[in-house]
């Protein structure tokens, strides 16, 4: 395949029903505003209208306020203040609001149906014997509403207020979503860890933010395992500092054990490491305050939440979001782009410490949907967890990461056997490129060849997406469709020239602000400015290698720095991994590129066999021979390394600037953002 071609996914292979794209929230809004087209609507939101005072990004975000009924208790002066530059835009100036208020307050506030109407489903890793979950839990949003008043009554005593920070080191269970709901009502600013960081990763977080409340568990199950989280979060706060207390959750039965344990001198396989005086049980801190609270009214700019982003190097980034700024974004992305009803059921699979897990929670809270919650592993205790939840759960709209649905894939079709998904209307994906053959088993065997798949970009730094289908368009395999509604997005070269029409490959960037993009990074301006807006002046550079073919249909090749440039020619990883992974052989694998004396760069393919697959020369050289001829003899690897598992993020993306780096040599920067810090020493004894 030559370097710029789109190969075997240059084919349409979804094409919406009529009746359900006139039925979408999306033709709905346009139908309201006379827009025609995709086309149209994209260049309405976006571009400036000759007829118009205003641009279209400040048309649209002005009038999303009203159409998705987001509240403000005072109204803003105007949609936005630019006067320093898009770096610095201050949307909706002079009004004030809390993401509290809209996503939780006002549906308890209303009629029976309202109130009682559930907020969030949880079920639990742990099976019965006839595999059927052990635990299911459905919280209502008066329940999530008494309950978040209660974390809120609690900061308030302990002096936690308006800008103060607060760290979320939890387990996935239902009272993330009112420690988050109460940090907001507080006033204080959400400080999400994933649960599955090491004392690194953690107490580099916690230094940053400077907590000086954590909230964390005893535990969670991972593959029927019980992982204990106490004591990493104790190492990370002595590493710190900062934390004056910790209020911990009681989900593997530790309080019960440790009152045991205190009665009989026994300590129990539950007893958990106390600090006397800075820690409390859940129980005792939070379930004893009052369930009134009033929620503070705060600027629109006030500070929402702090969600790290790991850097190429140095620290990870702290990215600083707002009330206003994620409550539109994320309201606006679920109500067009995931076409979210009324009755919907939405299963994102996430952890609380990524971005998608806010994301999630906020977007479908806003209106008053359901979101439903897993703790645990995707094929625990078979491979067909998420298929038996989605079915027993009734789940109409399912985002996964391609790493997960890949594993899945090998597991085969049958896992889908005796499991009804018909219930399923979206399909959703993020984090990282896709191979064509495992979007088209997602989008035909999970999605029954209905669903569309909403392939979305965007990150951490704007909490939604730069880049996502909507719901009314035809499809192409992989595609991430086009811009975001109200999303200034194009395809720059290296001078920063729009190459976007011409079918070549650059970076992605975006030209203008939208209310939720960070309002700069905790440490400050100056790494914000040289992290973003550095690289060309005026312009977003978001480190991703974009491209747009001739039918309108934007792709994503995986991240800029990451592209393998061959003997002057270009090609994504994500291609290359493609081609390895056809192996029957070949469950997994990671392309990098190394430098090359004849070349300038080659490539090294890390793979993970199938179980039983052994790992042998001749299975190097059948590989070697496959990626050559899908992608033609200047990308066959130079070398074909065998690994049990590769570094990845808690979003599941292959961090393959640590795979590199560990090939070469160099220095590999900051790696507190990966899951499994292991994998680097079987990445570094590769053969």
């Amino acid at each position: 395949m030559a370097s710029d071609s789109l190969g075997d996914i240059d084919e349409v292979v979804h094409r919406p029903d009529p009746a359900f794209v006139e039925s979408t929230n999306v033709r709905e809004f346009m139908r309201t505003y006379d827009i025609d087209d995709y086309e149209e609507l994209i260049d309405r939101t976006t571009e400036a209208d000759p007829g118009e005072p205003a641009s279209g990004v400040d048309w649209f975000w002005d009038t999303m306020t009203d159409y998705l009924d987001v509240d403000f208790f005072e109204p803003y002066d105007r949609v936005r203040d630019d006067s320093e530059g898009p770096q610095f835009s201050d949307w909706y100036p002079g009004g004030t609001t809390n993401i509290a208020h809209n996503v939780c307050d006002r549906h308890a506030a209303r009629d029976a149906e309202a109130r009682n109407k559930v907020a969030c489903i949880w079920e639990g890793e742990p099976v019965g014997p006839s595999g059927e979950a052990a635990e299911v839990r459905e919280v209502t949003f008066h329940e999530l509403h008494r309950q978040s008043n209660r974390v809120a009554n609690y900061l308030d005593s302990r002096g936690v207020g308006v800008g103060d920070t607060v760290g979320l080191y939890m387990p996935m269970v239902p009272e993330v979503v009112s420690i988050l709901y109460g940090c907001f009502k507080a006033g204080a600013v959400a400080v999400p860890i994933f649960s599955g960081f090491g004392v690194d990763a953690t107490a580099t977080r916690i230094d940053d933010a400077e907590p000086s409340v954590l909230f964390t568990g005893d535990g969670f199950y991972r593959r029927g395992s019980e992982v204990r989280l106490k004591p990493t979060a104790d190492e990370a706060v002595a590493a710190a500092g900062h934390v004056e207390e910790v209020v911990v959750y009681d989900r593997l039965g530790s309080r019960a054990e440790t009152d045991v344990a205190a009665e009989s001198a026994d300590p129990g396989d539950h007893d958990i490491p106390w600090t006397d005086g800075r820690d409390r049980w859940w129980a005792d801190a939070v379930e004893t305050q009052r369930d009134e609270f009033e929620t503070r009214e705060l600027d629109a700019d006030r500070e929402s939440m702090l969600l790290y982003s790991s850097g190429t190097t140095g620290k990870p980034k702290g990215i600083v979001h707002t009330h206003a700024g994620v409550n539109v974004q994320c309201a606006k992305e679920l109500y067009f782009g995931f076409d979210l009803k009324p009755a919907d059921r939405f299963f994102w699979v996430s952890d609380i410490g990524w971005m998608m897990g806010p994301w999630t929670l906020i977007g479908n809270h806003h209106f008053g949907n359901t979101a439903f919650m897993y703790e645990g592993a995707p094929d625990y205790p078979d491979p067909d967890r998420y298929w038996a939840m989605i079915d027993r759960h009734d789940i109409t709209q399912f985002g996964v990461s391609p790493t997960a649905i890949r594993a899945l894939r090998k597991h085969g079709d049958q896992w889908l056997a005796g499991h009804d998904l018909s219930s399923l209307r979206i399909l959703g994906s993020t984090g990282e490129p896709w191979d064509p053959e495992s979007w088209l088993w997602f989008y035909e065997h999970v999605g029954g060849g209905e669903a569309p798949i909403i392939n979305i970009s965007g990150g951490t730094e704007i909490c939604g997406c730069f880049l996502m289908p909507m719901p009314i368009q035809e499809l192409k395999p992989c595609t991430l469709g086009g811009p975001g509604l109200g999303m200034d997005i194009d395809i720059v070269d290296e001078h920063g020239e729009s190459i976007a029409d011409t079918g070549e490959r650059g970076y992605l960037v975006a030209r203008d602000s939208c209310p939720s993009m960070t309002k700069s990074l905790w440490s400050g301006d100056e790494r914000y400015l040289e992290e973003y807006w550095s690289t060309w002046d005026g312009l977003w550079d978001h480190g991703d290698w974009a491209q747009k073919d001739e039918d309108g249909f934007w792709f994503l090749h995986g991240r800029a720095d990451d592209a393998l440039n061959v003997a002057g020619r270009k090609v994504g990883p994500a291609e290359v991994e493609g081609a390895a992974i056809d192996h029957e052989a070949v469950n997994r694998a990671a392309a990098v590129g190394v430098p090359d004396d004849t070349t300038g760069t080659a490539v090294v393919c890390y793979v993970v066999v199938e179980d039983g697959a052994a790992e042998s020369d001749e299975l190097r050289a059948e590989i070697r021979a496959l990626v050559g001829e899908e992608l033609g003899k200047p990308f066959r690897p130079r070398e074909v390394l065998f690994v049990d598992e590769f570094p990845k993020t808690q979003s599941g993306k292959i961090i393959r600037r640590a795979v590199r780096g560990t090939y070469t040599g160099e220095d590999l920067g900051d790696m507190s953002s990966i899951e499994n810090p292991d994998a680097l020493d079987g990445v570094a004894d590769a053969r």
